[in-house]
């Protein structure tokens, strides 16, 4: 089974995805070059973007939910 759990490293990571302008983009707009660029980016190639799903349970591209 693989590992799930969440460490600092992976809290660091997904704390830059988080403040990463082009990922703010996507998740605010939810449309346009930039959510098509992290839809494609975030399936292996970006470590940060990997992290965010581990520690927050949603793609990098999906909106942060109100509330």
């Amino acid at each position: 089974m693989a590992n799930t759990e969440i460490t600092e490293q992976d809290r660091r990571k997904a704390e830059i995805c988080l403040n990463c302008a082009i990922c703010k983009i996507a998740r605010r707009k939810q449309r346009g070059l930039a959510f098509l660029f992290v839809k494609w980016l975030e399936g292996g190639a970006c470590p940060y973007c990997k992290a965010y799903e581990k520690v927050y349970g949603r793609k990098a591209h999906e909106p942060i939910p109100d509330g």
